[in-house]
């Protein structure tokens, strides 16, 4: 039984985040991942401020487990020549450096589809690879900002709101992962190999339907509504609980909210004109508000989640980050073990966010060290023999 990328060989020059990501879900989903490294290493190795971390930081151990590290200086001729071996003998090549610098190295899409012809080859940049905006340098926070991200979250008249984690490179990421492997199932039906460019910009705007496609059909952007759900309801809001505590209620159907009437015995709403449907109460969306603050501000945070879950009405306690993890599903974190770190060897990542009946997402293998596997990969390549040519050697190297 196998994980379903099993046999898939991913050559990953990207960087930091957005690349990492995509080649690391890949990698949860059985494939090989080779990390081609600059002799420096990913910039992502030493993020932060804790240098005790630094080769194995935080940020490097999110999108890097279970890969291979090899550190290649791809202006060396002879270094270029061991990542073409790489590129000859992988399924895909990612890669998120400016649009054209992997073309300048030597290993843009033609040379590569010479190399293999059979190539996916998944490019990853701000703005794509086409464009006024092509050359423009771009990083989670200024896309944040571009796509007008910034000015969904927060009420109408605040300060835009950067998002509080790197969303975009997250989602870039899911995109470009999902677009490799839509590239290599339609290789697998005889399509051949394909070029895949990946914007982040274009990737952030799908992520935003929900907002943008209500603007594109009527030419009215979205009101900010800050903590009040996507349907504008003074029922899917944030609320204070007794405890000081806050909850995020979501009562967006008319059964929920004849559930929250009776389970806050306010069966009077329902005969109440200004609450009786849910357009009623968005033009009497303040009153509706004040009397639902009132009454939940009566009970523990805590019992509003638990009471009102149990009757089906959607209450969530708002949560920190560690908090929130000890939520987390079977397999939803995978555990690892990474000697050397200065606050303990075992430790959990996020898995894929999914699971599968058979071999689903997930290794138990620690992120490399830079270059770890150099001798590893050299005699693969130097042993390597190509079935479809008679067992003849490739290009040794």
């Amino acid at each position: 039984m196998t994980q379903p990328l099993a046999g898939i060989r991913v050559a990953d020059f990207s960087h930091v985040m957005a690349g990492p990501f995509a080649s690391h879900l890949l990698r949860l989903m059985g494939a090989e991942v080779i990390k081609i490294e600059p002799k420096t290493g990913d910039n992502f190795r030493n993020y932060g401020g804790d240098r005790r971390y630094d080769g194995m930081a935080p940020a490097f151990i999110a999108a890097n487990a279970g890969k291979k590290s090899i550190a290649l200086d791809l202006k060396d001729p002879a270094d270029l020549d061991v990542a073409r071996a790489i590129v000859e003998r992988s399924d895909v090549l990612l890669e998120n450096f400016r649009p054209g610098v992997i073309a300048r190295l030597g290993l843009g899409y033609d040379a590569a589809r010479a190399l293999n012809p059979e190539i996916v080859f998944c490019s990853v940049s701000g703005y794509g690879q086409v464009g006024p905006q092509r050359d423009w340098p771009a990083i989670d926070n200024i896309v944040q900002a571009t796509s007008g991200m910034m000015m969904l979250s927060g009420a109408e008249g605040d300060a835009p709101v950067r998002i509080g984690f790197p969303i975009v490179d997250t989602l870039t990421g899911q995109t470009a992962a999902l677009a490799i492997v839509s590239a290599l199932l339609r290789r697998a039906n005889g399509g051949g190999g394909s070029y895949i460019d990946v914007s982040m910009l274009d990737a952030s705007l799908a992520f935003m339907t929900s907002a943008l496609t209500p603007f594109l059909v009527t030419g009215k952007p979205m009101p900010r509504m800050g903590n009040t759900g996507y349907s504008g309801l003074p029922t899917a809001s944030m609320y204070l609980a007794r405890n000081g505590r806050r909850i995020s209620l979501g009562v967006v159907q008319q059964s929920q909210f004849v559930a929250l009437a009776g389970w806050l015995e306010r069966q009077d709403w329902l005969d109440d004109p200004r609450f009786a449907t849910p357009q009623a109460r968005r033009e009497n969306f303040d009153v509706m508000r004040q009397q639902l603050a009132d009454e939940l501000a009566k009970y523990d945070a805590e019992d509003l989640e638990s009471g009102m879950s149990a009757k089906g009405i959607p209450c969530g306690l708002v949560r920190s980050v560690d908090e929130g993890a000890a939520l987390a599903g079977p397999d939803a974190l995978l555990p690892l073990t990474i000697p050397g770190l200065p606050d303990g060897e075992t430790l959990a990542i996020p898995n894929a966010g999914f699971r599968m009946s058979e071999n689903g997402p997930g290794t138990t293998c620690a992120p490399p060290r830079l270059d770890e596997n150099r001798e590893e990969i050299l005699a693969w390549l130097r042993n390597d023999r190509d079935p479809s040519n008679g067992g003849t050697k490739h290009r040794k190297v």
